[in-house]
């Protein structure tokens, strides 16, 4: 999968730069200054921290000295983290550059060679409060199995550049920062994503990044040049997931960055579940692909899917027997997404089993319709949901972004789509709202764009 590479070292202008070496030197430093606080094994440390190396270094110091990292949204209001450090029972807020620095500053103590726990991230709380994902108690085998997954998975080396794009409190930006400094690779973290700082690390020859959707849109949308102007050629893997690609969108990545760097998985907070290169998504649009290596996937009666995973990736949400035990059965688990295995095994998502829109007694996946509107001249971005609707129950919705108008939404839809998945309602609007994950918030997003039944 990885192309030819070669050795970084040195600053970026892209943003701060961390090398293997110097990261490794500052682990020792963090596991020794967290001993000195009186923190060990199974311990729990908050932390909530805008994104800097320093963090990924706190991170991979505390871990791989047995101690969790709770990861907190550094925007959170002060009520709202003390609800989360309470739960938690944390035995040390690091919720200041000044408190990094001094654990930066420690004792240096040896730490193991792979994490011996992983990181305890909150889910989006889409549905209700955000629950806390974790993964036990320290064990060696695990973390080190934890490790060699995404190090086979993804190829990461000591010669890679990776660029960091999304926030340090969602589990995969961290979680492919971390791989790669294990790998013994560089990390650029910029202070902020943007067209120009994203440009700056293609020039400093980065080989590897993971982004959302939403940030492909920034790059490549009509606001983003469409890519013109980007040199993709040090990149060997371009990593997207989070939410769903647009299928124009999709296309303009393959042709800008190249059909060997693209890929997409899809998974969770709470686990990953598939993998996909760019030639099984053009022979197949819109699948996110098959069961990563070492897992299996299954569709149950009601469109739940539901992973089969090892013994190491097994968790449970923090303190939430009921939540655990309806997530969970046997060594499979499901977070609610909907969706359906084609006769190879690839799976189709079709959104949030409570996202499905069910209009005169029939279903409507948000999004397969999201899929078809995609396709539509002049759409740029497009999020489908259902309104209640005295006729039909609930009717089709779709705000769409783009130059293109309703009505030509609804003549595109009137070729693409079964008459009862069309939008009896379109809206033109200059953005969609989502989350910081970048995710549609369905169950509120009539009310953001200030629609009523």
């Amino acid at each position: 999968m990885a192309p030819a590479r070669g050795r970084h070292a040195g600053w970026s202008p892209a943003g701060v730069r961390l090398d293997a070496r110097e990261a490794e030197a500052g682990q020792r430093r963090v596991a020794g200054g967290l001993r000195a606080r009186g923190l060990g094994p199974g311990d729990r440390v908050l932390v909530s921290l805008a994104p800097t190396p320093d963090v990924v270094v706190l991170v991979l110091g505390a871990t791989r000295s047995g101690v969790v990292p709770v990861m907190v949204n550094p925007d959170l209001l002060p009520h709202e983290r003390a609800v989360v450090e309470a739960d938690a029972e944390a035995a040390l807020v690091v919720d200041h550059p000044r408190v990094a620095a001094a654990l930066l500053d420690g004792p240096p103590e040896a730490v193991a060679d792979a994490p011996l726990v992983r990181p305890m991230h909150l889910t989006s709380g889409t549905t209700g409060r955000p629950k806390g994902v974790w993964f036990g108690a320290p064990d060696e085998r695990a973390g080190a199995a934890w490790v060699e997954e995404e190090t086979t998975l993804w190829g990461f080396a000591d010669d890679d550049l990776h660029l960091v794009c999304g926030p340090l409190h969602h589990s995969a930006p961290l979680r492919f920062a971390a791989m790669t400094l294990l790998a013994g690779g560089d990390v650029i973290v910029p202070p902020s994503f943007s067209t120009a700082t994203f440009a700056a690390a293609l020039a400093e020859g980065v080989t590897t990044t993971f982004v959302v959707p939403a940030h492909l849109q920034r790059l490549l949308g009509p606001g983003g040049g469409g890519g013109e102007g980007f040199d993709g050629s040090s990149l060997r893997l371009l990593a997207h997931a989070g939410a769903p690609c647009p299928e124009p969108l999709k296309r303009l990545a393959i042709a800008t960055f190249g059909p060997s760097v693209l890929w997409e998985f899809y998974g969770a907070t709470e686990g990953q579940c598939t993998a996909c290169d760019t030639p099984t998504w053009l022979e197949r649009p819109g699948t996110v692909g098959r069961a990563r290596p070492g897992r299996s996937l299954a569709v149950d009666d009601d469109g739940a899917v539901w992973c089969r995973v090892p013994p190491h990736a097994r968790f449970e949400y923090w303190r939430d027997e009921a939540a655990t035990a309806a997530a969970w059965r046997g060594d499979a688990f499901t977070v609610g997404d909907a969706g359906h295995l084609d006769a190879d095994g690839h799976l189709f998502l079709e959104g949030r089993r409570g996202e499905i829109i069910i209009t005169g007694g029939v279903n409507v996946a948000p999004l397969e319709v999201e899929r078809a509107l995609g396709t539509c001249p002049g759409v740029h971005d497009v999020a489908v949901f259902g309104l209640e609707d005295e006729r039909w129950g609930e009717r089709v919705c779709a705000a769409v972004v783009g130059v293109a108008t309703a009505a030509q939404v609804v003549a595109h839809a009137a070729t693409t789509l079964a008459p009862h998945k069309r939008p009896k309602q379109v809206l033109v609007v200059p953005a969609i709202p989502r989350n910081a994950n970048g995710k549609v918030r369905r169950d509120t997003l009539a009310a953001d764009l200030g629609l009523s039944s």
